[in-house]
């Protein structure tokens, strides 16, 4: 094998990350900075962490149980395989943190997640997939939540706000064109099926569907319209759309249209259920 020609030393320095391998906390730490840490099998019980930095610090298969963490910065902070059972969190800093296979309350995303939008939705979108892991489906679909919220609002914010950051990071009308297509986009399928999270949204859509349906049978039917007519055309509309029924009047566009709305009905129907028990 020929020698590396380029001497990355050039171009590399120690990052000046300490590591702790089994060790216990011994007392309550205040104001203290342990940032940019590989902790490995770290030990606390009822330890209380106050103004403490835990930035870019790695917590890999520690055991913090019943730990209290007011005011800290876990800013980049990482979390494998960690078990934070019964630990509070109270005015901390969570920007860019990531979590695995951690246990973890998921009150977190009620008091403490990153004031920014986007930041809040990568880190409930960390929070879900670390809750899909250690199999927690009722705190997944809360962080799904959360990611879904953050999401709307990050998107909506992208093409109308004036904000600095957004104003940078998608200047000219070409940009906020995309991002409010963007939006548009996530608002239709969150109406239409929940993006993927809600039954009631489905069926909400079906309704209007159907309703949408009685409409277009209204139209084209020959018969002089009355109330009579109206109701039966109601109750024909659910028979057109499950293809139990097909008028003659109706042409086989409209019915051809109706049949694949169905299928892909069906389709977000049976990946809304494969979601739910898939988090079980």
């Amino acid at each position: 094998m020929s020698k590396r020609k380029t001497d990355l030393s050039e171009y590399l320095t120690d990052s000046q990350r300490l590591e702790y391998k089994d060790k216990a906390v011994r007392s309550n730490i205040v104001d203290s900075d342990w940032s940019n840490l590989q902790l490995v099998r770290l030990v606390a019980i009822g330890r209380r962490f106050t103004k403490v930095s835990f930035a870019n610090t790695t917590f890999d298969a520690c055991y913090l149980r019943d730990c209290q963490f007011d005011c800290c910065n876990f800013t980049g902070a990482r979390f494998c395989s960690t078990n934070l059972h019964g630990a509070k969190f109270t005015g901390c800093i969570f920007d860019y943190a990531t979590f695995e296979r951690t246990i973890i309350d998921d009150a977190v995303l009620t008091d403490n997640c990153p004031a920014y939008e986007n930041q809040k939705m990568r880190f409930a979108r960390s929070l879900r997939t670390n809750y899909q892991q250690i199999g927690d489906p009722a705190a997944a679909n809360h962080a799904i939540r959360v990611e879904l919220d953050a999401t709307e609002v990050h998107l909506r914010k992208a093409w109308s706000s004036n904000d600095h950051y957004y104003r940078k990071k998608y200047p000219g009308l070409v940009s906020r064109t995309v991002q409010f297509l963007s939006w548009a986009k996530f608002k239709l399928l969150d109406y239409v099926w929940g993006n993927g999270e809600s039954i009631t949204s489905l069926l909400r859509a079906v309704v209007v569907l159907i309703a949408a349906i009685a409409a277009v049978d209204l139209i084209t039917n020959p018969a002089p319209f009355t109330s009579a007519e109206a109701m039966g055309a109601l109750w024909r509309a659910p028979q057109i759309f499950f293809g139990v029924t097909s008028p003659d009047y109706i042409s086989p566009a409209w019915l051809t249209l109706v049949t694949i709305l169905r299928l892909i009905a069906f389709g977000f129907f049976m990946a809304i259920l494969i979601k739910r028990f898939n988090r079980r």
